[in-house]
């Protein structure tokens, strides 16, 4: 199973504990395919490196790079052919559609409210929460 997971989430994943960490640690496991895009991973470096993040960045003895080269390393790492405008309100949101169609994404899990969950899904690719991804892993909520 290959999962796109959207920027915000990865930022709960990475500085926090909760679902979107256990996540994490399931890729990291194996329990699943981590995919992304270059796009995608440089969005995250730069919210990373928001001062309001600094701290915690400084607590984990990270950089918003370091962290964004171990996702790297994590995940299969995509080069979508093109990125069509789906998501008016914001852009951004079109590369994690497009990563999850150049990889052939099975799931894409966000925690954007506004934007991307209201879609349902995407040519054929569920956009769930991260509970709704957890539980298509087979674990109980």
């Amino acid at each position: 199973m290959r999962f796109v997971i959207d920027t915000n989430l990865l930022v709960s994943g990475l500085l926090y504990s909760g679902l979107p960490r256990q996540l994490l640690n399931a890729a990291r496991t194996g329990e699943f395919e981590l995919c992304t895009s270059d796009p995608l991973l440089s969005e995250l470096q730069g919210v990373l490196g928001r001062a309001k993040f600094a701290e915690l960045m400084t607590q984990a003895g990270q950089t918003p790079a370091g962290m964004v080269s171990q996702l790297r390393r994590l995940a299969v790492v995509v080069t979508p052919a093109s990125v069509p405008r789906v998501v008016p309100t914001d852009p951004d949101d079109d590369h994690v559609l497009a990563a999850a169609l150049a990889g052939a994404a099975d799931v894409i899990a966000s925690g954007d409210k506004r934007d991307l969950l209201p879609l349902g899904s995407y040519e054929g690719i569920p956009i769930v929460t991260a509970r709704q991804a957890w539980e298509r892993l087979g674990h109980v909520s």
